[in-house]
This record gives C-alpha cells, sequence and structure tokens, in this order.
C-alpha cells in the first residue's frame, strides 16, 4: 500500500483565496445585530477567526467592524467566533455568493 502524499502546489492561501469568485447579490450577507454590542469589545473575534479576513476593526471605527462582504467564504465561522452572538449571516439572497473553482 503506498504513503505517497498527493502533490501540492507551493501556492500562498491569497493565491487561493484568489480563485474563489463571488456573485455579488448587490447587499452585505453578513452584519452587526447590534453596533453598541461591537463598541464594548475588547478581543475582536469576528476579526481573528474569519479564513478570508472579511472582517476588520480599524482604530477609528470606534470598534465596530468593517465587512467586505465579497471576500466571504460563507463557511459561518465568524457567527460561532463572537462570544457575543452580535453577528447577522444570512446566505446571499437570489442565489448569489461563493463559487468555488474545482481544481
Amino acid at each position: 500500500m503506498s504513503t505517497a502524499q498527493p502533490h501540492v502546489p507551493d501556492v500562498s492561501i491569497e493565491d487561493r483565496l484568489y480563485t474563489v469568485k463571488y456573485r455579488d447579490a448587490g447587499e452585505s450577507h453578513l452584519g452587526v445585530k447590534d453596533p453598541d454590542i461591537c463598541v464594548e469589545c475588547t478581543s475582536n473575534e469576528c476579526t481573528q477567526v474569519c479564513p478570508a479576513a472579511v472582517w476588520t476593526v480599524e482604530d477609528d471605527s470606534d470598534g465596530v467592524p468593517s465587512i467586505a462582504y465579497e471576500n466571504c467564504l460563507e463557511c459561518g465561522t465568524c457567527r460561532f467566533g463572537c462570544p457575543h452572538d452580535n453577528v447577522r449571516w444570512e446566505y446571499p439572497k437570489t442565489g448569489g455568493g461563493v463559487v468555488f473553482k474545482q481544481g
């Protein structure tokens, strides 16, 4: 029995994420339920757990994250990463959303 591992190309995570396409539904399927909770949050788990860096908190944002929903992989990790259950997450409307390229 062979134990050979499949060949994995030497490609960065950013390059791999670039192959994921997003059909924009025209509006974000992500958001925060209550911005005041974000203002009080000091750990920003939503920004730390997202594999695509969709959630970012800028110094001048008062703690409310900005959301680049077009980069979302629709994994839902942000929902579980927020200890305050403050993430609004829905599937994109109109059948839009992430399109994975095989290969």
